[in-house]
């Protein structure tokens, strides 16, 4: 299947999703999460959650890798370009809503994309090579491009991969590993 597909499709499965998968379904998402090797991991990025979209809730991994010292980045929009500014998520940072409801830091510190060891990247479904089927503006596609040579990209879903997304192309940035419900 093409990707404007699966998007209806997969947006449609996770609406359809109950409290009590979500939940299931996050703790098993949790404990991979727990369980990774996180040698010479020091910055990790990740995307602070759209409860309307039923995205994986993310504070719990965020607290996690705060307990092991990780500092923790979170992005910032530009609507006009679909790019994303890369700031450090600390105890106080406050966060505000952008028009489209996602939250972002207001008074934080700016981060190159080239300090960034983890990126957690979120999406609808990916596929066995670890292609990604996202929102469809490119912001991660763009963001990912910029990252260090030996940055992780870990994708996490609900879903398990399907075989393969039929229109992936040479924009596309393939992520190194998927986390979904096992």
């Amino acid at each position: 299947m093409k990707k404007q597909e699966l998007r209806k499709i997969y947006k449609q499965k996770r609406q359809n999703l109950t409290e009590n998968q979500i939940i299931d379904f996050q703790n098993s998402i949790y404990q991979q999460i727990y369980d990774l090797d996180l040698t010479g991991i020091r910055v990790v990025h990740i995307f602070l959650s759209l409860k309307k979209f039923k995205e994986i809730d993310t504070e719990p991994i965020i607290s996690f890798f705060r307990s092991r010292n990780i500092k923790i980045v979170v992005s910032k929009s530009n609507l006009e370009n679909n790019t994303l500014t890369h700031f450090y998520l600390e105890e106080n940072t406050v966060l505000e809503l952008n028009k489209y409801g996602v939250p972002e830091p207001v008074n934080a510190e700016q981060v190159d994309e080239k300090l960034l060891d983890l990126v957690f990247v979120p999406l609808l479904i990916s596929d066995q090579l670890n292609y990604r089927v996202g929102y469809g503006k490119g912001f991660y596609d763009r963001f990912l491009s910029k990252c260090k040579d030996d940055a992780q990209f870990i994708g996490l879903n609900f879903f398990k991969p399907i075989y393969q997304i039929e229109d992936s192309n040479d924009f596309d940035i393939p992520l190194h590993q998927v986390i979904y419900p096992k």
